[in-house]
């Protein structure tokens, strides 16, 4: 005799029976576009949740899977759902007399459409940059291993030395910080981000010189809102120190300054260390002001640019840490280009088994939604070539929706893997992108033991762009450093997409120059 599955009183309308789901027959382009559109109906049906029960058919009858076409079934609907706008909550399985049965959950997306700031922190090797933000996320004071929790890959961990940029995220509900007892979780950062009314991603940026370059990818390709300059008071002011903040300041990033390890030096020496900090910051035009009570905050949070914050903060005490959370959360979110197509710059790609090619990068403007028809490219010809957004998250956690000044991973499908590269573009068509070959820029040089005239060859970052150009033209002989010229630049290797008002670092080593495009003057 056939079991029929009973189903609870008023649920009948978002439940959906499969008997089985094949994908050589269900992901086909057509049947993908039913299933997802079934879905998104039941969803609505119930109120942001629908129930699929997978081993049963149309009449409700238990007909029963293999472990192997159980998985399969699974493996189908989850492809389906990442690409509806939801995801699964729960999974069950049951065990039949005729074979297995499962019963799946599935819940729409939380739109990300909250309060978010991206703030790079900076600073020389060893000066307490990942164990101030573990810190922070943790609210718990330095064990000596807190800086573990940003530092993961192996030589990191060996050498204690940052050497990639790491990400991670800070909430605050009702002005106060969510914080994490294991920011290595993945389910802990998923809370974050669901419960936080307002968010801060951190990129914690690399230290040591000869990843200067990271450093500077951190700082122009992450669309970053605020910088923390981290001074250590045991060390003070380094050559890094400056360069860092010249990189910050030449982008138009407003600084905030933290001196760490307090608790290591003396009273004097912390004064010693305020007052270099504070002397720097005058000569390049900015108004030093420390941070002594909650109420300094007040009259300076809305004033970051000219003004720069000084807190001084010891990881192994938590002292200064309220100051530091009581600023993050009242510091305003920098205005966001929302209506315009939607473009973000590629950072980071994987190839992640049973999703695919995934990218990774901050959405410079516009919105970017599940599902969506996108562009990918440049690519050397200066073509662009048409992908699909098939998911999103944010910290790890599947959202419908996001928007400008989020970090984000999208899923994405259509082209090869191996055709993706950093500094390559995902827009909406209506951006209409065209590549770019040349453009004429405003540039300061800094420092240059080469000399700063045509034919001169830096590496030019901009956004998550890391290319050699040439100095085509120069309305001068040469620039010497600390002025400022207008020159004519080309991409050598291949075309990419820029736009005027953008900014870029010049480097050969060191940092170069700093720059502004002015006007496009080839396209590819």
């Amino acid at each position: 005799m056939s079991r029929r599955i009973k189903l609870p009183p008023n649920e009948g309308e978002h439940i959906e029976f499969k008997e089985r789901l094949i994908p050589l027959v269900h992901l086909k382009p057509e049947r993908r576009q039913q299933l997802s559109t079934q879905l998104k109906s039941h969803l609505l049906e119930g109120g942001g949740v629908a129930v699929y029960l997978l081993g049963v058919n149309d009449d409700g009858v238990v007909v029963g899977l293999s472990e192997y076409d159980l998985e399969m079934s699974l493996s189908v609907l989850s492809a389906v759902v990442a690409e509806s706008g939801a995801r699964v909550r729960r999974v069950e399985r049951f065990e039949t007399e005729k074979g297995l049965i499962a019963r799946v959950v599935i819940e729409s997306l939380p739109t990300a459409a909250k309060p978010h700031i991206t703030v790079a922190v900076a600073g020389h090797v060893n000066h307490g940059k990942s164990t101030l933000i573990a810190c922070l996320l943790t609210n718990q004071p330095d064990d000596g291993k807190k800086w573990l929790y940003l530092d993961t890959l192996p030589h990191e961990v060996e050498r204690n030395l940052s050497a990639d940029i790491h990400l991670a995220v800070l909430g605050f509900k009702e002005g106060r910080p969510l914080t994490m007892s294991n920011p290595l979780d993945k389910m802990e950062r998923v809370r974050i981000v669901e419960e936080g009314e307002k968010l801060i991603s951190f990129v914690d940026t690399v230290g040591h010189e000869p990843w200067l370059r990271t450093t500077i990818r951190g700082l122009v390709g992450q669309e970053v809102d605020y910088g923390v300059l981290v001074v250590a008071a045991d060390d003070g002011v380094t050559h890094l120190t400056r360069e860092h903040l010249g990189i910050m300041l030449g982008l138009g990033i407003p600084v905030i300054v933290c001196i760490t390890k307090k608790d290591k030096v003396s009273q004097g020496r912390v004064a010693e260390v305020r007052e270099g900090v504070a002397q720097l910051l005058k000569r390049v035009g900015r108004i030093p002001f420390l941070i002594r009570e909650p109420s300094d905050i007040d009259i300076v949070y809305d004033k970051t640019g000219l003004v720069v914050p000084i807190l001084e903060v010891s990881a192994k005490t938590l002292e200064g840490f309220e100051n530091l959370y009581r600023l993050l959360a009242l510091l305003p979110q920098r205005e966001k280009p929302l209506d315009k197509p939607f473009l973000l710059y590629i950072d980071r790609i994987y190839d992640i088994e049973g999703v695919g090619s995934v990218v990774s990068g901050t959405v410079r403007q516009g919105r970017l939604r599940a599902g969506a028809e996108l562009l990918l490219g440049p690519y050397p010809d200066g073509g662009f070539k048409r992908v699909k957004a098939r998911s999103i998250e944010i910290h790890n956690t599947r959202v419908e929706e996001a928007v400008a000044g989020y970090v984000v991973g999208v899923a994405i499908r259509g082209v090869s893997h191996d055709e993706i590269r950093r500094g390559m573009v995902l827009c909406d068509e209506e951006l209409s992108p065209h590549a770019v070959w040349s453009f004429s820029a405003e540039v300061l040089v800094l420092n240059n033991p080469s000399r700063f005239a045509p034919g001169y060859e830096p590496v030019m970052q901009c956004h998550t762009i890391s290319q050699s150009v040439r100095i085509v033209e120069l309305d001068r002989e040469y620039v010497r450093p600390g002025e400022q010229g207008n020159a004519v630049l080309e991409f050598k290797y291949s075309p990419m997409l820029v736009y005027p008002q953008d900014r870029f670092v010049l480097r050969e080593g060191r940092t170069k120059g700093i720059g502004v495009i002015k006007r496009i003057l080839r396209y590819a």
